[in-house]
């Protein structure tokens, strides 16, 4: 195994064999929730101070989202290995708005796009659609890209919510409202937004954390300057249609409280075809010292190892009152035969003979794929339902996972909502002497999940288990750590 250290996965080899063995028992704190951190970074860097965030997670994503943040002029020191992030926050943006603002009066243009400043995304879906709702509320003139698949990921909703309220220009460039997106605008003019909610609630998100900067930052036109009306400013969202994902809606809610934020959500007595509305007050963040949760969606790559091979698993730092949705993935284990133990400060799964579930994966759609490997396990069929928005995640997390359990001699159906997991028939070949080469698809969700099969099926080997630095760098270290037996690293796939 590579040294652990900040660039880890950069030199993971080319494959992984996770190697089984009997039950998986140990106590693990998985790294800081990455949802959480780049909402933090977001409220913090628009601040009004200097913010400490401890607990963050270093990975990919986050590097991205300080990597633009810092472009447009925020400090951002880092330090204890990633986990503590001192922002010092909006004086720095509010310079570079009015740069960019002193050369639109200096070029006469307010579309001048000679001057437009280029911001590196990656594939980072929380880093786009956050800053093209934040940088449009701010003014200024922006494009935001990424890598290929990037791309292809919709943004259209958002777009169109922002083009209702922005005193200028944004645009997705790409074909089917897809990033690059373009920015040239003054800020907000409006006060009233609607956003559909049926293709990612980070949509809805980014237009909370972008509603209180109006009148604060920028050139925002139409909104008093005076600072006494901008207190009173508030800015009305309405979700049209469905919403998927509603617990990280909650936590978005949560993270601009604690940074001094003024917001409150109803979902009764709206209008038809409607099913939220956020009132959001005017008045910016106040800079704080922030504390970041363990992940939960990575917690829970450790209670399904639990949970397939009847061990015990205890992960700290993580209760059901956690602010992260994904801790309700217990719950499903819970239902499927597991027991469940919890305290104030950690969860505990303990695996026992389990049964398929019918259940609706809506609210934690992130975990879907380490429920689907679990379910290769049980003593039935497992129906997931609800989470037809995971085909444009970092790949088609329905129809590509259904490609790849088929490897592993499992029967399954796709939906168009989810998937129906047959138990992998046992009795089957012997995988002892032959090699399930399985895909991740650039994706880190993927190799997670697909790796927990190797804790039962002897010879399946993982590609490009490096993707993994997207949200969770030492996941292999941590998980061999756990398991206390070294995984197979190869070179190439022969």
């Amino acid at each position: 195994m590579p040294d652990s250290d900040s660039d880890v996965t950069s030199r993971l080899p080319a494959s992984v064999e996770v190697a089984p063995g009997g039950p998986v028992e140990g106590v693990i704190r998985p790294p800081g929730s990455k949802s959480l951190t780049n909402r933090a970074l977001i409220c913090a860097a628009f601040a009004d101070g200097r913010s400490e965030l401890t607990g963050a997670l270093e990975s990919e994503d986050t590097k991205v989202m300080i990597d633009a943040l810092r472009s447009i002029g925020v400090v951002i020191a880092i330090s204890d290995g990633g986990r503590t992030l001192v922002v010092d926050g909006q004086g720095a943006v509010r310079q570079a708005s009015v740069r960019q603002a002193s050369v639109r009066q200096a070029s006469g243009r307010a579309d001048d796009a000679g001057k437009m400043q280029e911001l590196y995304v990656a594939n980072s879906g929380t880093t786009v659609r956050f800053l093209a709702a934040a940088l449009s509320a701010a003014g200024g003139q922006y494009r935001l890209s990424g890598v290929e698949r990037m791309h292809q990921r919709p943004i259209g909703d958002l777009v169109d919510a922002l083009q209702a309220v922005t005193d200028g220009s944004i645009e997705a460039i790409s074909p089917r409202g897809c990033p690059p997106v373009e920015i040239r605008c003054h800020g907000w003019k409006g006060k009233n937004l609607e956003v559909g909610g049926a293709v990612s609630s980070q949509y809805l998100s980014g237009l909370m954390m972008a509603a209180p900067l109006v009148g604060q930052v920028g050139n925002n036109a139409g909104v008093d300057h005076d600072s006494s009306s901008v207190k009173r400013h508030s800015m009305e969202i309405l979700v049209s249609g469905e919403l998927v994902s509603r617990p990280y809606v909650d936590m978005t809610a949560n993270v601009m409280r604690s940074f001094g934020a003024s917001l409150s959500l109803r979902d009764e007595g709206l209008p038809t075809g409607h099913s939220l509305v956020v009132d959001v007050e005017g008045g910016g963040y106040s800079a704080t010292c922030y504390e970041i949760e363990p992940d939960a969606s990575a917690a829970s790559y450790f209670w399904a190892a639990a949970a397939i091979t009847g061990g015990k698993v205890t992960v700290e730092g993580l209760s059901r009152a956690a602010m992260q949705g994904d801790v309700g993935f217990c719950e499903v284990l819970q239902k499927m035969g597991c027991q469940i133990q919890h305290d104030g400060h950690s969860i505990c799964v303990h695996g026992r003979p389990l049964k398929g579930v019918d259940v609706d994966m809506n609210e934690i759609s992130d975990t879907v794929q380490t429920l689907a490997v679990v379910a290769l396990f049980a003593s039935s069929p497992t129906r997931v339902r609800g989470v037809a928005h995971n085909r444009f995640k970092e790949t088609d997390r329905i129809g590509d996972l259904a490609r790849e359990l088929r490897k592993l001699t499992a029967h399954v159906e796709e939906h168009e909502d989810g998937l129906t997991i047959y138990p992998r028939d046992e009795n089957q070949e012997s995988f002892a002497n032959r090699k399930v080469v399985l895909e991740t698809y650039h994706d880190h969700r993927m190799a997670m999940s697909l790796s927990l099969a190797g804790l039962r099926i002897p010879g399946v080997r993982i590609m490009n288990p490096a993707c993994t630095g997207k949200t969770y760098p030492e996941f292999f270290s941590d998980l061999e750590s756990l398991i206390g037996r070294p995984h197979q690293w190869l070179a190439s796939e022969g």
